[in-house]
């Protein structure tokens, strides 16, 4: 026994890491170790020697016990020391400067633009961005020869061979949520449906996936007038000082009469300033609803009637912050998000301000 006490107790005392520490304890007082092995021997012994060599082997096996322990925790202290020094770091040093997320544009405008309409009772409807060809086209009288309907246009959804249902398509308009507004809550109702649209369309001003809010006010009495006053309203709140309008008569499928409006700005030095000169920009399309779109919308066009009107959210951000190129919206540059990205705080309100 001391002589494998001795053995054990210079191995432990020379063991590099606690991969040879554990091999080490295998070895002595594992199941098939050395002194393991002795106490089952007790068992041959007269009781004479087991009352001597029991109490030794239980001894030697705790010394062994406690020899590991005790190297195990300094070789612990021997790594965390070598951590430390090599890890080491000042921590009275000021921390690293932390980049902070931006608010994209886009969704910066999308929260002014309901925020203003809210504040004049504009509910928010959202709709499926995959709509079926009736609620895209036919409940809003686009007839089947319509160019908006050709597929140079319109991106449609691919059908199983043999499939003869209607076709679904990528929203070319938020419209639909106007129809299925209509369907589900009836007359009167105000609304604004922001959200994607997509049009076969790539250039400075335009891209295949955008972004449109639509108006929609029905009432025993709505006229053109009121469309005027709100979208007035709308323009002076958005771009911070008085905007006139003008109405240039149009044909949309879904309105009658039908107008496109006009902003009132200022070219200077290639940007438009709103609201100011003599000069005038088109922004978006209007007009009364169809009595048709109304019948479809399950309303009684006898009784209730109108306006709608749609407008580019993009477009707006591009007059409103100056930026001068479309496709930029949806290049994740950095660089261009951190310029003309908003503080993720900055909420918009009517009566705490629109933007920082």
């Amino acid at each position: 026994m001391e002589e494998l006490r001795q053995k054990y107790i210079a191995a432990i005392a020379e063991a590099a890491d606690e991969g040879a520490l554990e091999a080490l304890r295998v070895q002595a007082v594992g199941k098939k170790g050395e002194v393991s092995l002795k106490m089952r021997e007790l068992g041959k012994m007269s009781p004479e020697e087991r009352q001597v060599a029991g109490p030794a082997l239980n001894a030697l096996k705790d010394e062994i016990n406690s020899a590991l322990a005790a190297k195990k925790t300094a070789l612990a202290d021997v790594a965390l020391e070598a951590r430390l020094r090599d890890e080491w770091l000042d921590v009275t040093l000021p921390a690293r400067p932390v980049r902070r997320g931006t608010i994209h544009p886009i969704s910066q405008v999308t929260d002014e633009v309901t925020a203003i309409f809210a504040d004049m009772g504009f509910a928010v409807a959202e709709g499926p961005q995959v709509e079926d060809d009736w609620h895209n086209f036919d409940a809003l009288n686009i007839p089947g020869h319509h160019p908006a309907r050709a597929e140079m246009d319109t991106f449609y959804m691919a059908r199983a061979e043999g499939d003869t249902r209607p076709p679904h398509v990528l929203r070319t308009h938020t419209s639909p949520v106007q129809i299925r507004s209509m369907m589900k809550h009836g007359a009167p109702i105000r609304i604004v449906c922001p959200g994607r649209v997509y049009r076969c369309d790539y250039d400075q001003t335009h891209t295949p996936m955008f972004h449109q809010v639509e108006g929609l006010a029905i009432g025993k009495d709505i006229s053109m007038a009121n469309l005027k006053w709100v979208l007035e309203e709308f323009f002076t709140a958005f771009f911070g000082t008085e905007v006139r309008t003008r109405f240039r008569a149009s044909h949309f499928p879904f309105t009658e009469p039908s107008a496109e409006v006009d902003i009132q700005c200022s070219w200077e030095g290639g940007t438009v300033k709103v609201g100011e000169g003599d000069d005038w920009l088109e922004v978006l399309g209007s007009g009364m609803i169809h009595p048709k779109v109304l019948t479809a919308g399950n309303i009684d066009p006898v009784a209730w009637q109108g306006f709608a009107f749609g407008i580019g959210i993009d477009r707006l951000a591009m007059l409103k912050y100056g930026i001068p190129d479309l496709r930029a919206f949806f290049d994740s540059d950095l660089r261009w998000l951190r310029h003309y990205g908003f503080a993720a705080l900055d909420v918009p309100t009517v009566h705490g301000g629109l933007s920082r």
